[in-house]
C-alpha cells in the first residue's frame, strides 16, 4: 500500500476503530484509580490528567495486534491500559524535566499543581501500571503474565535510557549530535515503548508466547521513527489549537531534533557560533526573537523539509515491513486498521 492520504471512507473507519480503542482504554484507566484518600493531592489530579488522554495509539496498536493474531480485546486490555498508564507517567515526568507549561491545550501537571505533586502523581501512575500488569493473572495465567512483565521492564528501561540521552545532550549543550545519534535516541525513547512493545505484547498474548516477537521490531522502529520526526515537525509548524502543545517548545527546551541536527550540519561557522550560544542558555534566558531566528534558519536551510521527507521514508518503510510482520495472518478489520494508522499518523496536523 503506497503512502498517501486516506480516502474519506478509510479515514472514517480508522477514526471509528481508534475511537473505540480509546474509549475502552479510558474507561479502564479511570476505573483503576483508587477512590480512597488522599484525593485532593494525588488521585484527583491523577484522574483529571488521565481524563484528557490523547488518541490512544499505544493501546490501539496493542489490542489490534492481539486481535490480528487471533486473540481478543479482553485478553489484551489490561496490558494495553498499562501501556497508556506508563505513557502518562512519562508525560508528567517529561513535563517536569522540560519545564513544559502546556499539554493537550491544558496546563501541565507541574504548571497546575507544582513540581513535587507532579512527580508524585507520575510515580503513582507507574505503580498503577504494575497493578494492571499483575491483574492479567486470572485471565492469562502466571507464566504469560510473567512474560508480559518482562516486556514492560524492557520498555521502561529503554525509555529511561533514551530520556537520559536527551537530558544529557541539553545539559552539556551537545552540538555535535549526528543523525545516527538522533535515530538511536528515538529508538530508545519513542520506538520501543510506543510502537515496538505494544506490537510485541499484543502478539505475545494472542499467540500464548509461541511467536518470535522480534518479527515486530523493524516495523515498530520504522513506525516510531516516522511518528517522532513528524511530531518534532509539528512542534515547529503545527496548528497551535490542534497540536495541543507549545509551538516551538522543543527549541525553547533545547531538544536535539532531526531539524536541529540538520541545521548544526549546514550552518556557517558564524551562524553555528550564534546557535551554540543560544542552545547553551537556560530556557528562562532565551527570547522569542531568538526562537524565531532558529526556526527561520531551519526553514532557510531546508531542515524542516528534510525532516518531513525522512518521516515519509520511515512511514513507507513501516508499510513495507507490515507485510512481513503481519503477512501470515488472515484478513480482518483489526489487521486493516494498522496500516491505515500509519497513513493517518504521518498525515496528521496535530
Amino acid at each position: 500500500m503506497p503512502l498517501a492520504a486516506l480516502a474519506s471512507k478509510d479515514l472514517e473507519t480508522l477514526q471509528a476503530h481508534l475511537g473505540h480503542y480509546r474509549d475502552v482504554t479510558l474507561a479502564a484507566l479511570l476505573a483503576v484509580v483508587p477512590t480512597g484518600e488522599p484525593q485532593q493531592y494525588l488521585y484527583q489530579p491523577l484522574k483529571q490528567h488521565l481524563s484528557h488522554m490523547g488518541k490512544g495509539l499505544r493501546p490501539a496498536l496493542c489490542i489490534a495486534t492481539c486481535q490480528t493474531f487471533g486473540g481478543t480485546e479482553e485478553q489484551a486490555l489490561k496490558s494495553a491500559v498499562a501501556l497508556e498508564m506508563i505513557h502518562n507517567a512519562f508525560l508528567v515526568h517529561d513535563d517536569v524535566e522540560d519545564n513544559s507549561e502546556c499539554r493537550h491545550r491544558r496546563p501541565t501537571m507541574q504548571a497546575e499543581h507544582g513540581v513535587p505533586i507532579a512527580v508524585n502523581v507520575g510515580d503513582a501512575m507507574n505503580a498503577l501500571s504494575l497493578r494492571l500488569v499483575r491483574e492479567n493473572i486470572p485471565l492469562l495465567g502466571h507464566s504469560l503474565t510473567q512474560r508480559i512483565y518482562e516486556e514492560f521492564e524492557h520498555l521502561m528501561l529503554k525509555s529511561l535510557e533514551g530520556q537520559a540521552l536527551e537530558l544529557g545532550w541539553v545539559r552539556d549543550n551537545r552540538c555535535d549530535v549526528s543523525e545516527a545519534d538522533y535515530l538511536q535516541l528515538i529508538l530508545h525513547k519513542t520506538c520501543w515503548y510506543s510502537f515496538m512493545h505494544p506490537c510485541r505484547i499484543g502478539g505475545l498474548i494472542a499467540a500464548q508466547d509461541t511467536l518470535d516477537l522480534d518479527r515486530f521490531n523493524k516495523f515498530g522502529y520504522f513506525m516510531g521513527a516516522a511518528f517522532q520526526i513528524q511530531d518534532d515537525v509539528l512542534n515547529l509548524v503545527g496548528d497551535a489549537q490542534r497540536y495541543g502543545k507549545e509551538i516551538g517548545g522543543d527549541i525553547w527546551e533545547g531538544k536535539r531534533t532531526l531539524m536541529l541536527v540538520h541545521l548544526f550540519k549546514h550552518s556557517t561557522p558564524s551562524e553555528l557560533e550564534v546557535l551554540q550560544g543560544f542552545m547553551g542558555k537556560p530556557r528562562t534566558e532565551r527570547s522569542a526573537d531568538e526562537v524565531s531566528w532558529v526556526i527561520q534558519q531551519m526553514q532557510d536551510y531546508g531542515s524542516i523539509d528534510y525532516a518531513i521527507a525522512v518521516a515519509n521514508q520511515f512511514a513507507q518503510a513501516a508499510l513495507d515491513e507490515f507485510s512481513i510482520a503481519y503477512g501470515d495472518t488472515p484478513d480482518s478489520e483489526a489487521k486493516s486498521f494498522i496500516p491505515k494508522l500509519i497513513h493517518y499518523m504521518i498525515s496528521r496536523s496535530q
